[in-house]
């Protein structure tokens, strides 16, 4: 493992982590991570990693073969290293920020680096109907890490005008995306969006019934006052953040991301319960780390 040091400025004890890859979106995962690193006084830690690399003197032309293309790889790796460090610099001139070469599965290490990390941050590149950057990783890492996951995404990961939107299950799994969401509401002075979404089913029929024949009105009271009281505390807590609560009763997923075109953060929860309570929590966060338009976090119970 090679870390290097950048900066000595004072930071706080946890530090942001981003896990690169070369692509356009990890580039761009970097200068969110180091803007949001300086804004808020932490450290930025910039993380690629490379199956392990041997050090010890070839014995045999294969062996110094090997060696020579494991070197090779080591200095490609620093070389982006290197490169990403300079787009942090550029973004963020006065963050702190360490490099580190971590040997062994991608997925893993950074998954371990979330248990420490303030927030932990990866990017999405679009492409042909798929996402690029650290492959299949990036749904393994938000489905796995501890704490809360920012995808970068969208064509102005820099947005700063727009709300934070939040996905409100109704359960008490979803507590810790609400808190999240109020607390990024709070540091970027942005109005919070709540939405709540009944059903994740899509408009139509369920069961040989019509939605529109189903006495939605009666659903959308209790809801209402279900959200309400979900954020309720957390308002008294942060008096400061400016509430819109939207109740919708179809399609969390198409709601989240038409609000993902003029939101500045969309924030969800990890992982459901079942049912309709933890609708917002599993495959909708999955889909909409790969659809959305704007910075997904991604917060886990833990």
């Amino acid at each position: 493992m090679t870390q290097h040091t950048e900066s000595p400025h004072q930071a706080a004890s946890a530090a942001i982590v981003v896990g690169i890859d070369g692509s356009a979106g990890s580039i761009s995962a970097v200068r969110w991570a180091a803007r949001t690193a300086a804004d808020r006084g932490r450290a930025l830690r910039i993380v690629h990693c490379a199956e392990p690399i041997a050090d010890r003197t070839p014995r045999s032309a294969y062996d110094a073969f090997i060696y020579a293309t494991m070197q090779d790889i080591r200095r490609a790796a620093e070389q982006m290293l290197a490169a990403a460090a300079a787009e942090a610099r550029a973004a963020a001139p006065a963050v702190t920020l360490t490099t580190e070469l971590a040997s062994g599965r991608t997925a893993r290490t950074l998954i371990d680096a979330s248990a420490h990390a303030h927030l932990l941050v990866l990017g999405a590149t679009r492409t042909a109907g798929a996402i690029a950057h650290l492959g299949s990783t990036l749904l393994a890492v938000t489905a796995h890490a501890h704490g809360a996951v920012v995808v970068v995404r969208g064509p102005d990961p820099a947005r700063a005008d727009g709300p934070v939107v939040v996905g409100v299950d109704g359960s008490s799994v979803g507590e810790p995306a609400i808190g999240a969401a109020f607390t990024e509401a709070s540091l970027r002075g942005a109005e919070l969006v709540a939405v709540h979404a009944w059903s994740d089913l899509s408009e139509g029929q369920f069961g040989g019934v019509d939605y529109p024949a189903m006495p939605v009105e009666d659903f959308a009271v209790a809801e209402e006052a279900l959200l309400a009281e979900r954020l309720a505390g957390w308002s008294e807590q942060f008096p400061d953040v400016v509430v819109r609560r939207e109740i919708e009763v179809f399609g969390p997923r198409e709601r989240l991301a038409h609000r993902s075109q003029t939101a500045q953060l969309l924030v969800v929860g990890s992982r459901g319960r079942g049912g309709f309570r933890g609708l917002l929590l599993g495959s909708t966060s999955n889909w909409l780390v790969q659809h959305a338009e704007c910075p997904v976090m991604v917060v886990h119970h833990d």
